[in-house]
C-alpha cells in the first residue's frame, strides 16, 4: 500500500504565509490608530512626492543666478523670495528635497543591508564568528563618528555619492546589533528547528525563516536612520563638507544665511530651509514612532 505524499516544506511555507498576512492587518490597523504618525505619513508623501515631481512644478531654473533679484521678499513671481544671488528658493527648495532624501534614504539602504547581513551572520553561527564580528562592531563604534564623518569627507573629493558611501560604512553598527540580538532568541525557536530536520539550508533559514520574524525592530530603526542621514547630511553641507554649490541641498542652503545682515533683512532666506530639515525629520521620528507601537509584540494579544 503506497504512503499519502506529504510536503513538509510548502505546508510549513503555507501556514507561515497566512500568520504573516494576518500579522500584517494587524499591525497596518495598530499603525494607523496614531494620529501623529498617520499626519506625519501624509506631510512625508507630499513632500517626497514635490521633491520627485521638482522639474514640473518649479517655475524657475534653480541655478539661474539674478542679481537684480538677490534676496527679494516672497512674491507672485518668487514664490518663497530668493537667495543672494538671485536664485529662487522654492526651486532649490524642492531640487534640494531631492539630493538630501536621496541622501538618507540611499545611505539608510546600504547601511540597513550592511548590518541586516553581518548581525544575522553573527547571531546565527555565533562562537567564533559572532565574537569576530562584533568585536568588529566595538571598534567601528569606538571612533567618534563626527569626526571621522568629517576626516573622510575631506580627505575624499566631498559630493553626494561620497556622503552615501560614507554614511551607510559607518552607520551599520546598531542595525547589527539588533538583529544579532533577534537572531539569538529566534534561532532555537520551533519553525527553526522544524526548518532544519526537513533539511532546509542555514541561508534558506537565516533569510527566508528567522529575518522575516526579525524585521520589525530594523524597520523601526531604517526610519529614524534615514531623518539621522538627513541631518548628517545638512550639517556637513552647511560647513562646507558635504554637498557642493551649484548643486542645491537643504544644507548648502544655509550655508550662506549666517551673516546678520540676512536675518535682518532677508529671514525667508534660512527659514525656509531649516523649516523643511524640520519637519521632515520629525515625520520620520513619528512614523518611526508608530511603527515602534505597531511591530510591538504584545499587539497580538490585545
Amino acid at each position: 500500500m503506497a504512503k499519502p505524499e506529504i510536503n513538509l516544506p510548502n505546508d510549513i511555507n503555507a501556514q507561515t504565509l497566512g500568520k504573516r498576512r494576518s500579522l500584517l492587518s494587524i499591525i497596518v490597523a495598530k499603525f494607523f490608530q496614531n494620529k501623529l504618525a498617520v499626519i506625519a505619513l501624509v506631510v512625508l508623501s507630499i513632500i517626497i512626492t514635490s521633491a520627485i515631481l521638482a522639474p514640473l512644478i518649479t517655475p524657475h531654473d534653480p541655478n539661474l543666478q539674478n542679481l537684480r533679484h538677490r534676496l527679494e521678499p516672497p512674491g507672485p513671481e518668487f514664490w518663497l523670495g530668493t537667495d543672494h544671488l538671485g536664485r529662487d528658493l522654492f526651486s532649490r527648495l524642492l531640487y534640494g528635497g531631492r539630493v538630501s532624501l536621496t541622501v538618507g534614504f540611499v545611505a539608510m539602504i546600504g547601511a540597513v543591508s550592511i548590518g541586516t547581513t553581518i548581525g544575522a551572520i553573527a547571531g546565527f553561527f555565533g562562537g567564533k564568528v559572532d565574537a569576530f564580528l562584533m568585536r568588529l562592531v566595538d571598534v567601528i563604534i569606538s571612533f567618534p563618528n563626527i569626526f571621522l564623518l568629517i576626516t573622510l569627507v575631506a580627505v575624499l573629493e566631498p559630493s553626494m555619492e561620497i556622503l552615501i558611501l560614507v554614511f551607510a560604512l559607518l552607520s551599520w553598527t546598531g542595525t547589527s546589533r539588533l538583529v544579532r540580538g533577534e537572531f539569538l532568541t529566534l534561532k532555537n525557536r520551533e519553525f527553526v528547528l522544524a526548518a532544519r530536520t526537513i533539511g532546509m539550508s542555514n541561508t534558506r533559514i537565516i533569510f527566508g525563516q528567522i529575518l522575516p520574524s526579525a524585521m520589525g525592530p530594523v524597520i523601526v530603526a531604517a526610519t529614524l536612520a534615514v531623518g539621522n542621514f538627513i541631518l548628517a547630511e545638512s550639517t556637513l553641507s552647511f560647513l562646507g563638507l558635504g554637498i557642493q554649490p551649484p548643486r542645491a541641498s537643504w544644507g548648502n542652503m544655509l550655508t550662506y544665511s549666517q551673516s546678520v545682515t540676512i536675518f535682518r533683512n532677508a529671514v525667508w532666506y534660512p527659514t525656509f530651509p531649516g523649516l523643511a530639515i524640520l519637519i521632515t525629520v520629525l515625520c520620520f521620528n513619528f512614523i518611526g514612532d508608530g511603527l515602534r507601537d505597531a511591530l510591538d509584540p504584545r499587539i497580538v494579544e490585545k
